[in-house]
């Protein structure tokens, strides 16, 4: 099973790379819930700064809405704490 993270854009870097696409190096960092990480952007060639992407190994994998993401990341807010019994209230 895998297990992709929702993260928000907070800067977009164009990495120079001689005789690559430039799509293909570009690269984000992410903003974790706080943790920051470097993540490449080369399958989200849409995604601009603030928007959310689910990443899975160190890879964007889509865009998604600030909706769904935070709906996710509750989700896995809730998986951490041990007496979570209740799923939260889905809009």
């Amino acid at each position: 099973m895998c297990l992709a993270v929702p993260g928000k854009i907070v800067q977009i870097t164009q990495n120079a790379a001689n005789g690559v696409d430039p799509a293909l190096t570009r690269s984000g960092r992410i903003d974790f819930g706080g943790v920051l990480r470097d993540v490449s952007l080369a399958y989200t060639p849409e995604a601009t700064e603030g928007d959310y992407v689910l990443v899975h190994v160190g890879f964007a994998l889509s865009v998604i809405d600030e909706a769904e993401a935070n709906k996710t990341l509750e989700y896995l807010r809730m998986m951490q704490e041990p007496d979570a019994a209740e799923a939260p209230e889905v809009p």
